[in-house]
């Protein structure tokens, strides 16, 4: 990862600058070396790059020195791996007993001024200090380009620390350059970028079966079905432009404003979209109601919140620094999403219960089979959600540190995976087919959801009818039945004569 310009000001005696997983280096980098752009782009590598790293020190603390004396002030830079954290200091790095004392100096185990660590004599270099020194009165003081080499997978932490206390208020400026073996995506984001590239492969299977379905019965395409394709494409996207932005993020070490953009805008597009097919799915748009009323309106306000919220969601986490959401600021942005997710789940499966209810009263016995198999794989994918979450909760309790990062792309990955498989669910169940009206909406059977007195008026006048027509038929048997009465008369009467 390639660290932005930044700014930071120490208000205690240490700043942590960075933490990643990185991979183990497959080839030997020259730390005296200064790069050139194309070795930078060797695969390979793994180091973390100190950058124009500037310190600002305050002007007071800066009078106070002699212009004469070389050292005047000591900046440390500390990159531990987070296995090694108890090497810094005492038992832990924010221990009281972080910097050399006098009589700490005097057992040879550390330099009065400096920042404790405990060297094992088999990994001499873990973790690594890189000092700088502000000269005389001098305010300001630059970083010696240097490039640290990564021989062991972990998670490192970088810190600037000093233990001078006259440094308090010290600005630390620059950038730092973090790169992996095989590009500049942050370990715990690596394998998203092959994901990506699996789901988006996924993606363009299930769409080009859908098209040679629909191609195969174009003329019999029911109105739902434009929508799952709607959602179809919108995945495709989706996976693709994520897939295009992690391999640039990975390829040059910034992340490309521009794709990042449309990534969270289609993400955000085919979320709500989703939620708004299996909303109105529940509600029988398209098998048991020709049109959804009045609600449309509720649903479509439902919609636009969620996508506001998701949107923002996604830029604040994806056009950000990497470590700038902590954990509380992510709670706050991600409740009101959390809180649409609910009222979807709510609203669907209270319209489920009434759509399968109705369904039922009618004997619509194909469509309410259709319904049981939706309901039964939502109310599966609902359970395993539920699980997911209480999983990740666990997995970021246990782990505060990141020494899972190996796993941790494992949390983001499931959910597009879980809603991939409810797409293929809803495929198959509303798949194109040579006879629609099997499970789509027909006014010949009564399907309407709010009849709201037609039936029972279309009824009546039936009714009517029929006793109209029992009366008239009543009345021609009578009047046939009186005219062969009187012929009978009348052939008696020619015989008497």
């Amino acid at each position: 990862m390639m660290g932005n310009n930044r700014e930071f000001i120490c208000l205690s005696y240490d700043l942590i600058g960075n933490g990643e997983g990185l991979y183990a280096s497959k080839l030997h980098v020259d730390p005296d070396k200064k790069p050139s752009p194309e070795e930078n782009h060797l695969n390979g590598k793994s180091f973390i790059r100190f950058e124009s790293i500037t310190f600002r020190r305050p002007k007071e603390s800066a009078e106070k020195k002699n212009e004469m004396q070389q050292k005047t002030g000591l900046v440390e830079a500390i990159i531990v791996e987070v296995k090694d954290r108890e090497k810094i200091g005492g038992s832990y790095l924010h221990s009281a007993a972080i910097c050399c004392t006098p009589d700490l100096s005097k057992e040879g185990s550390c330099n009065v001024g400096e920042v404790i660590i405990h060297q094992d004599p088999n990994y001499p270099y873990n973790p690594q200090r890189i000092q700088t020194f502000f000269e005389g009165k001098t305010e300001e003081t630059t970083m010696v380009l240097q490039t640290v080499e990564i021989n062991h997978t972990g998670m490192y932490y970088l810190y600037f620390m000093f233990c001078d206390p006259e440094l308090m208020g010290t600005t630390i400026s620059g950038r730092t350059v973090w790169r992996n073996p095989e590009g500049y995506l942050p370990g715990k984001m690596a394998p998203l970028m092959t994901y990506f590239g699996l789901m988006s492969l996924a993606y363009l299977g299930l769409g080009l079966v859908w098209f040679l379905w629909s191609v195969q019965y174009w003329k019999d395409i029911i109105q739902l079905q434009y929508h799952i394709t709607a959602v179809i494409g919108l995945g495709m996207c989706e996976m693709a432009l994520w897939y295009f932005e992690y391999a640039n993020f990975n390829a040059t070490g910034n992340r490309p404003m521009g794709i990042t953009l449309w990534a969270v805008t289609f993400t955000a597009v085919k979320k709500t979209v989703s939620r708004l097919l299996l909303l109105v799915v529940s509600m029988g748009y398209g098998v048991v109601r020709p049109t959804l009323g009045g609600v449309i309106f509720k649903v479509l306000l439902l919609g636009l919140t969620y996508f506001v919220f998701s949107e923002a969601l996604g830029l604040v986490e994806n056009l950000g620094n990497i470590d700038d959401l902590t954990g509380k600021a992510r709670l706050f942005l991600v409740l009101p999403v959390s809180l649409l997710d609910a009222c979807f789940i709510i609203w669907i499966f209270s319209a489920l219960s009434q759509t399968l209810e109705k369904l039922q009263i009618r004997r619509s016995m194909a469509k309410f089979a259709l319904y049981r198999k939706f309901t039964n794989s939502l109310a599966i994918s609902v359970l395993l959600s539920i699980a997911w979450v209480g999983y990740e909760l666990y997995f970021n309790a246990a782990d505060p540190l990141s020494e899972l990062w190996q796993r941790a792309w494992i949390i983001p990955a499931f959910w597009n995976l879980l809603a991939f498989v409810l797409l293929v669910v809803i495929c198959s169940l509303w798949a194109p087919s040579n006879n629609p009206t099997r499970y789509a909406y027909s006014e010949e059977t009564g399907d309407e959801l709010e009849e709201e007195g037609i039936s029972l008026t279309s009824s009546s006048v039936l009714l009517a009818g029929e006793s109209a027509n029992k009366q008239l038929e009543r009345k021609e048997r009578r009047a046939s039945n009186a005219d062969l009465f009187r012929l009978g008369e009348e052939v008696e009467e020619d015989k008497r004569e």
